[in-house]
């Protein structure tokens, strides 16, 4: 073999091995969950930022496409989008998604109105009571097990209205949500309601991906290593100081 044809080969192996591990544009599909991820948000919001990071460890970039949480699953699961950029653990979802490494873990729980306080444990003792859930959304396993009353809303600000109103007992909602929420209440509806300790669960949000893509595994792969090493340098931490979200 001649030295330029040995060199040749040289080149065109490193080109190939190249092209076959470059990135690629990753299409995710998200709802609007503030302070977590919304296009109202600073680079839409953390869970955005520590996605984008992850993934561009591996050369890729991340394309966000907001829909309402219905619609968003419908069109991943026909394929329209790569996955799902911020999503609970649920066994039927694991059929059609590989799910990440966890990003950010969200605190479960309830609010009451302040003028009708409730125990909320055991949650048989709230069996007579109307519980505020969002609809499409993959409540706590023991509070679906719990067998309660539930009124399904299309999201959390029209459940803390109701609630305020006195058309609900109790809303089931993550912590942190609530409060970026609260200032979209009006004074009165703010004080008429409040966060119940205990929290009923801490549920971590993963990426997505669907399981028929062609290249996700190894998608997943690059995700979960990009996460592991913003988690080790301290890019991860240093991201959630910076939108100011408590862990």
């Amino acid at each position: 073999m001649s030295r330029h044809l040995a060199a040749w080969l040289a080149l065109f192996t490193t080109l190939l091995c190249g092209s076959a591990h470059a990135g690629r544009v990753v299409n995710l599909a998200s709802t609007d969950y503030p302070p977590y991820f919304s296009p109202q948000l600073p680079g839409d919001g953390v869970v955005a930022a520590i996605t984008r990071a992850a993934l561009a460890k591996h050369g890729h970039t991340l394309k966000l496409h907001y829909r309402p949480w219905a619609r968003l699953i419908a069109e991943v699961k026909t394929g329209q989008f790569d996955g799902v950029m911020a999503v609970w653990y649920e066994p039927a979802r694991a059929e059609y998604l590989h799910y990440s490494l966890p990003l950010v873990n969200t605190v479960m729980g309830f609010y009451g109105r302040v003028d009708k306080p409730l125990a909320t444990l055991p949650l048989s003792a709230l069996r007579t009571q109307v519980i505020g859930t969002v609809r499409g959304y993959k409540n706590p396993d023991v509070f679906e097990q719990a067998g309660l009353k539930q009124e399904l809303a299309a999201d959390d600000l029209t459940n803390l209205r109701k609630l305020a109103a006195g058309r609900l007992d109790l809303v089931l909602i993550d912590k942190v949500l609530a409060q970026h929420l609260r200032s979209h209440l009006s004074p009165q509806e703010r004080q008429a309601i409040r966060w119940q300790d205990p929290p009923l669960e801490v549920m971590p949000l993963h990426v997505g991906l669907r399981r028929e893509l062609g290249d996700g595994e190894q998608l997943l792969a690059d995700f979960n290593d990009g996460l592991q090493t913003l988690r080790k340098n301290g890019q991860l931490a240093a991201l959630i100081r910076q939108y100011q979200l408590a862990q």
